[in-house]
């Protein structure tokens, strides 16, 4: 179990982020067109995900828009956006919004990701839902960064996660 903050609350999730060097959890999520989407299927590229409580809120919908706009120049790179979120709203989000490098995938139907991963809260206002994390794995399929955010409500560090993608 890991703890992180919702407002001045300790929020707890379920488990720990995957431990750096380890090799990436497998996962099944839901795009916006409703099929499943495996880890296997971004293989050969890096990855970020950028994983959150949902897109309906201000600092989970700048976290979209900020990997979104990094991530348009860099090559073999790929952001997943990923929450509890309905594909439905995820996809009305990335219309309205412009997103079109960022991935939003949601843990909705599967229930899985938040439980392999450890980021879902299993109390607070929040439980249920996904903590604010990054991880980033390498081509490979190897976690090469994790951060669990301190405060929901606060944004990832984006330059650390995008460097770590670099190295």
């Amino acid at each position: 179990m890991a703890r992180t903050k919702l407002g001045s609350k300790d929020a707890n999730t379920i488990g720990n982020l995957p431990a750096i060097g380890s090799s990436a959890p497998d996962f099944t999520l839901t795009s916006n067109d409703m099929k499943d989407v495996s880890l296997r299927e971004f293989a050969g590229k890096n990855l970020v995900l950028n994983i959150f409580p949902s897109v309906d809120t201000g600092v989970c919908s700048a976290s979209v828009r900020e990997f979104n706009k990094r991530v348009a120049s860099m090559e073999n790179t790929v952001v997943l956006c990923i929450s509890k979120d309905l594909p439905f709203a995820q996809k009305r989000f990335c219309g309205a919004e412009g997103i079109d490098k960022a991935i939003t995938l949601s843990d909705y139907r599967n229930f899985g990701f938040g439980k392999t991963y450890g980021v879902e809260l299993i109390d607070s206002g929040f439980a249920g839902l996904l903590a604010r994390a990054v991880i980033v794995i390498d081509p490979t399929g190897k976690v090469k960064h994790t951060e669990l955010v301190p405060q929901i409500g606060q944004e990832p560090d984006y330059d650390v996660a995008i460097k770590a993608t670099e190295s």
